[in-house]
């Protein structure tokens, strides 16, 4: 069955392996593509519907009934932020909707502090060939597809 994984935030796609970590950008944790986000106030999207199985102010898991599991992260080090300039939407465990709002802050206040604001989407334990329609630039929208997960 294939996942539909929409971007979290308009922006730029950016090829994993040009994303400032090493974690992402040799894909240890899972196969995906970053967007390098526009700035101003804006919320993290859901990339599809199920449950939020891990919430950080920086970061969220996103599981699907099918138990594929999305990573979103807001920026490259913003653990570091300890939570400024992230507003939390919903709860751990909470069931959501792809497309909902889940996390707000501001890319220009992130880029500010020192970090990359460039948001991973990642395919938790995906295969590398798994994933179909990744882009490798160009513009994406939040709420839209990003990529599809077979």
């Amino acid at each position: 069955m294939s996942t539909t994984v929409a971007s979290p935030a308009t922006g730029a796609a950016v090829p994993m392996a040009d994303v400032p970590d090493p974690v992402f950008a040799q894909s240890m944790v899972g196969p995906g593509v970053a967007v390098e986000p526009e700035g101003g106030e804006q919320d993290a999207l859901a990339p599809i519907a199920g449950t939020v199985v891990t919430l950080h102010p920086h970061a969220f898991v996103i599981a699907g009934e099918d138990g594929k599991g999305v990573l979103v992260h807001l920026g490259i080090d913003t653990v570091k932020q300890q939570g400024e300039g992230f507003t939390l939407h919903v709860v751990k465990g909470e069931t959501v909707r792809a497309g909902q709002p889940l996390i707000g802050w501001n890319p220009e206040t992130v880029r500010a502090a020192g970090y990359s604001a460039v948001v991973p989407v990642v395919a938790l334990d995906a295969q590398a060939g798994s994933l179909s329609g990744l882009p490798t630039g160009g513009p994406v929208v939040a709420g839209e597809q990003l990529f599809v997960w077979d």
